[in-house]
């Protein structure tokens, strides 16, 4: 840096770190960073023959061919519209029915989009809480630079709010967003039917049920189909579309539709429980749950995962989205869970003996009580105690073993979706866990990565 000015120089290391925090484990952006700082320091010729080296040796590399496997990857997806019938008009009105967390943020993504939203609620409190939702949304786009003043305030006219079912405008697609329960779903898509017109798509955003049972609520059952999106909606880019027994082709016509007007990543799954990325997840922390079991914590395991690459770690994820979600599905899948997974009641002793639901109370795996969580010493008491109980010598993991363990457990389940037919492609599954769960996109997904290390 001998050439830039003293005074820049802590302004470039700033910087640098920037780069090389964000970009952890890839090897490209740390070679970007040292000619960057090679140009201050050598004569042009020099820099540029350096700078074709690298390229020459970043062009062969693993990561290289990784990356391409799913900057082409993502086309294929994108283009596996073309297999529907096009929809016979463009997209311009929807209905969201919930405006908690998640349907705020849909109705924000559809109206980011260009479409007219509305999204009811069944009492005024209830829809107040929603436009309050919806407000905040557009508050952080424009604090964090995303959206301009104008931009927020054109995003406010689009997104309107009303309560009940009763003399519903007809609208192109009404997309279910409520608690997840069967019972209370159900209720909303039989009021959708009897207050919608035949020809509107009718979506449930579910991320576990049986789409097809729900269908049973629906008049013309080849209208319905699910769309999952990942939270938070308006953000992450992967979209679900959950074709069920009776979708029909100009429904899913619709959805790759809809998600190129998102520009969302549209993989295509069939039903099971947690379609394809949820059902990798809950393997994923079976496994991790285990490892809690027979001696590694809670740390010790994410700091394994993010060491890999991972984005979203077992333990830190669940706090960010609240223990009490996982806790209701973990409920839910003890009474039909199989006989070859272990239940683990660790979480479900946070729940009901600690009350540590995550971030929202401040404590669940870890602690907030401070900016960064700490680990916690109720959990490591808990860890023991529980081995204890289930007759478990606890031992010592070290990162590579955790790894393994996990990716294993992942890589499985994957083979297995694919084998049942669920995701028709192994680049679908790659894509649903790089932009919905947190794998490395320099690694290639899960399927590529397992390929490519022989598994």
């Amino acid at each position: 840096m001998s050439r830039l000015p003293d005074s820049d120089a802590p302004v470039v290391q700033r910087a640098i770190e920037q780069v090389l925090k964000k970009s952890s484990g890839q090897v490209a952006p740390r070679k970007a960073v040292d000619l960057v700082l090679l140009s201050g320091m050598s004569q042009i010729d020099e820099g540029l023959a350096k700078e074709r080296s690298i390229f020459l040796e970043l062009r062969g590399s693993e990561q290289a061919r990784a990356l391409r496997h799913v900057f082409f990857a993502e086309r294929g997806a994108a283009s596996r519209g073309g297999e529907f019938p096009a929809p016979q008009r463009q997209l311009r009105t929807a209905l969201v029915v919930g405006g908690g967390n998640m349907g705020a943020a849909i109705a924000y993504a559809l109206a980011v989009g260009g479409l007219n939203v509305t999204i009811l609620e069944t009492d005024s409190g209830a829809s107040r809480r929603a436009k309050s939702n919806s407000d905040r949304i557009i508050k952080q786009g424009k604090s964090r630079g995303i959206l301009t003043q104008g931009e927020a305030q054109a995003l406010t006219a689009p997104i309107n709010h009303r309560v009940g079912y009763d003399c519903l405008d007809a609208v192109d697609i009404a997309i279910e967003a409520v608690f997840e329960d069967m019972a209370v779903k159900k209720a909303v898509f039989a009021s959708l039917a009897a207050a919608l017109p035949d020809p509107t798509i009718l979506a449930t955003n579910t991320s576990y049920l049986d789409i097809n049972e729900l269908a049973l609520e629906v008049q013309s059952p080849e209208r319905f189909l699910g769309l999952h999106f990942l939270s938070p909606a308006h953000i992450m880019k992967l979209l679900e579309i959950v074709r069920g027994d009776k979708t029909s082709p100009e429904t899913l016509g619709v959805a790759y539709a809809l998600a190129k007007t998102l520009r969302k990543v549209p993989v295509l799954s069939g039903v099971c429980d947690g379609f394809i990325g949820n059902r990798i997840l809950a393997r994923y922390r079976q496994a991790a749950d285990l490892l809690l079991l027979e001696g590694a914590t809670p740390y010790q395991i994410d700091e394994a995962m993010r060491s890999f690459g991972m984005v979203m770690e077992p333990y830190e994820a669940q706090d960010m989205s609240g223990l009490d979600i996982a806790y209701a599905n973990r409920q839910r899948q003890k009474l039909r869970k199989s006989n070859d997974v272990r239940y683990v009641p660790i979480a479900h002793r946070l729940v009901e003996d600690y009350k540590r639901l995550g971030r929202k109370t401040e404590a669940c795996w870890y602690n907030y009580e401070g900016i960064n969580p700490t680990q916690s010493s109720v959990v490591l008491s808990l860890l023991d105690q529980v081995s204890h109980e289930a007759n478990i010598e606890r031992r010592t993991f070290n990162s590579p073993e955790i790894q393994e363990r996990l990716l294993e457990a992942m890589i499985g389940e994957a083979r297995s979706i694919l084998g049942e037919g669920i995701a028709e492609r192994p680049e679908d599954i790659d894509l649903v866990m790089i932009h919905g769960y947190g794998f490395p996109r320099w690694r290639g997904g899960l399927l590529d990565y397992a390929e490519r290390q022989g598994r």
